[in-house]
């Protein structure tokens, strides 16, 4: 299933993208005295019960019945599956050995997953704007990476049975402010948390879809031209591992998003480097979900 968030007249609702076309769950699902939550995290956050119900209207859709709710993607504006997750985004640093070896020489492979955190208020969807601001950084660089959401919770999950605990996969871009991230004595947070920094979408694809994400082409193109071409088997720490290796440290919960780094192709790396501009456009595309499409900016005021 592929499940998306959208606004359409003003109005914010999330659903599940089918044959070309994106059904409202909360409306379609009142239709047939199903009631589903208004957001699709806390869709996330019930569980189980919930997707019984998903299945029951695509039943009722697949039988012939009219519901209401269903809209073609053209007619509403896409926004990240999880608009604002609960608390921070959960991110890898250096999970790639070629990303290790463009951004450090010669430094040995990481022992142990390196973690850092986006602020919530850095995630955008599809076709929005990351606006650079000069008065802020002049390093904007590009990540493509792909994205991890929680569905059943815990704490100290064994890696064996980790994948079962994840709802879905999504595309994500690590936009990383460079100049702040190693300035002021090291500022990853700030580096990585500027807003409209992480870009996510354009939908959620259940795990069940995805029955291995250690499978999975992960490209990034700027304007046409492609800097980031690589496989997920070639991270470090499969996904598996990083919940388990997280979980023993934090509780981890239903809507928890988790970015698991991103390979090499990055623009300070680049000789000589690269670094985004107001006007270019950011295309991140994993198999098996899709292309997120992300446009830099400048300030308006």
């Amino acid at each position: 299933m592929k499940y998306v968030s959208f606004n359409q007249s003003g109005t914010s609702s999330w659903g599940i993208l089918r044959e070309g076309q994106i059904v409202d769950l909360p409306v379609a699902g009142a239709a047939l005295d199903l009631s589903f939550p208004s957001r699709l995290l806390d869709f996330v956050q019930r569980g189980v019960s919930g997707q019984q119900q998903v299945a029951r209207v695509v039943d009722a859709i697949q039988a012939g019945r009219q519901v209401p709710g269903l809209h073609h993607p053209g007619d509403i504006q896409l926004i990240a599956p999880i608009p604002r997750p609960a608390k921070n985004v959960f991110a890898l640093g250096l999970n790639y050995a070629e990303h290790v070896a463009e951004s450090h020489d010669a430094a040995p492979l990481p022992a142990a997953p390196i973690y850092f955190t986006k602020a919530v208020t850095a995630v955008i969807g599809p076709e929005a704007v990351c606006v650079a601001d000069p008065e802020l950084t002049s390093k904007l660089d590009w990540e493509v990476e792909l994205g991890v959401v929680i569905g059943d919770g815990g704490r100290k999950i064994p890696k064996e049975r980790a994948l079962e605990h994840v709802f879905g996969y999504t595309v994500m871009i690590d936009l990383s402010a460079r100049d702040l991230q190693s300035g002021r004595g090291g500022q990853w947070f700030l580096g990585k948390s500027l807003d409209g920094s992480c870009p996510m979408g354009p939908v959620l694809v259940t795990a069940d879809e995805i029955s291995d994400p250690q499978t999975l082409e992960i490209s990034l193109k700027v304007n046409g031209v492609e800097k980031q071409h690589s496989n997920t088997r070639h991270m470090i720490f499969g996904v598996a591992q990083i919940i388990a290796d997280l979980s023993r440290y934090v509780t981890l919960e239903a809507g928890d998003v988790i970015t698991t780094g991103t390979p090499s192709g990055v623009g300070s790396a680049r000789k000589p480097p690269e670094f985004l501009q107001p006007g270019d456009i950011v295309e991140a595309e994993i198999a098996s979900i899709g292309v997120l499409r992300t446009r830099i900016g400048e300030p308006t005021g």
